[in-house]
């Protein structure tokens, strides 16, 4: 047992910091992941699983309804609002990274690129797919354009931007869990409102009226 423990620290001790070999996780490390037993991990999964599936459930309604497309556009259209309030924040003083301002101006761009898209819709001659494009790209070439004016600013740095767009779960703390929490009942019951009470006043609308007037709907 002690030649076992020896030469296991010898062989602990002679691996370079640059040696980059996966070995197979032992069953110990698999029992700690599967049964939840770090902090870490149980922040993870809770938080992953909550927006998991609020974004299974806005998933269905968008495809359903034919705008599956419309989510593409406005993940492209948030990079200059989180660009921007990068930007503002560091001119102000504020903390650079914080989660709440870098959503708030994530929300804004997007709503922006929601109405460009429904207004190059309905106001031209232009098809809903080719205002997606339009959208997708001008705003997606923007942030990259605000990107690079973030790298050379001398109050910060654009490298912690690069996991908050791509993601990166295993930084997450409580902060982030709770806030994805709330955000996606906030998204779960707008969904459900527009998307359940909406049509059931329609109806009964339309059928106290006697006119008939929503056949055609």
């Amino acid at each position: 047992m002690i030649a076992r423990m020896t030469e296991a620290v010898f062989l602990a001790q002679s691996r370079s910091i640059t040696d980059r070999s996966i070995e197979w996780p032992s069953w110990d490390q698999w029992q700690r992941v599967l049964l939840l037993q770090d902090y870490n991990t149980r922040v993870v999964v809770f938080g992953v699983a909550v927006l998991g599936c609020a974004a299974g459930i806005v998933g269905c309604f968008t495809l359903l309804r034919k705008r599956a497309l419309m989510g593409d556009a406005i993940s492209h259209a948030t990079l200059p609002g989180i660009a921007l309030a990068f930007i503002v924040a560091g001119m102000l003083g504020w903390n650079q990274k914080s989660l709440p301002l870098l959503l708030c101006g994530a929300t804004i761009t997007g709503l922006i690129g929601v109405g460009t898209i429904l207004a190059l819709r309905n106001l031209t001659r232009l098809k809903e797919d080719t205002a997606l494009g339009i959208v997708l790209s001008v705003f997606f070439g923007a942030g990259i354009a605000l990107l690079g004016v973030v790298q050379q600013m001398q109050s910060g740095h654009a490298a912690g931007l690069e996991s908050f767009i791509f993601g990166k779960t295993a930084s997450m703390g409580i902060s982030d869990a709770r806030l994805i929490s709330f955000a996606s009942l906030a998204c779960l019951a707008a969904v459900s409102y527009t998307h359940l009470t909406l049509p059931t006043i329609v109806r009964e609308g339309c059928g106290g009226g006697g006119g008939g007037g929503c056949e055609g709907g």
